[in-house]
């Protein structure tokens, strides 16, 4: 995997990417992952504290901080990358598309592998955070903003917070189509809630009514008296 396999894939995904030099000079998101070969590298040799230096002088040039030991794919194409996080034990497959403030974080101070796994072909929208061991399947799409804390199927489009499942992408024909059968909780607190408020209201019009008769009756006592 050389260089110009990584411009060559910015410049296929990326519109506003007219020329080798252009994406070769100011690509953030080439630049940190090239520094990124380099400390995981001196990382997997064991040599912890220049892998942290690289990474660290790489953060502070880039705006994206990528731990030594992430694991990334081949043509992984950083967007307009600053914010970026990648933890320590992520994996980040071929061809994935990564927007500006993706986090690829844990969740506590667990050991092991704590970051997520992200399938070749997957794309993370603006500010999506994926937290914990989870895996985003193959050609799966993570809309801006979400929160996944859940495994994503391959070829599946999330959104939310928390993430769910919304559309599904037919990996031959390209033909997308609305997830019906996904549990909703936010839908369905909707209908209940909604739900008891109908119960709420029909209650008070029944009291209301009962007070009126109470009112009619005690006003034709009166006028017997």
């Amino acid at each position: 995997m050389t260089i110009r396999d990584e411009i060559k894939a910015i410049k296929s995904r990326d519109p506003a990417a007219r020329s080798t030099v252009e994406v070769l000079l100011t690509y953030p998101g080439l630049h940190a992952i090239q520094l990124h070969h380099l400390a995981n590298r001196l990382y997997r040799r064991k040599l912890f504290l220049p892998a942290r230096v690289i990474s660290h002088i790489s953060r502070f040039l880039t705006g994206i901080e990528i731990h030594p030991g992430a694991t990334i794919g081949k043509r992984v194409f950083i967007d307009h990358g600053m914010g970026v996080v990648i933890g320590e034990t992520a994996i980040v497959g071929d061809d994935c598309t990564l927007y500006q403030g993706v986090t690829l974080g844990g969740t506590g101070k667990a050991r092991g592998k704590r970051h997520p796994t992200l399938e070749p072909r997957v794309t993370a929208g603006v500010g999506a955070k994926i937290l914990g061991d989870v895996i985003i399947g193959e050609g799966a799409r993570i809309g801006g903003g979400a929160v996944v804390l859940q495994d994503v199927p391959a070829h599946t489009t999330a959104v939310g917070i928390p993430a769910r499942a919304v559309a599904w992408t037919d990996p031959h024909s390209g033909e997308t189509r609305r997830v019906e059968t996904m549990p909703d909780p936010q839908r369905d607190a909707l209908v209940a809630i909604t739900q008891r408020i109908e119960e709420l209201e029909d209650e008070t019009r029944k009291l209301k009514l009962a007070l009126q008769q109470a009112e009619q009756n005690r006003s034709i006592g009166c006028g017997n008296g």
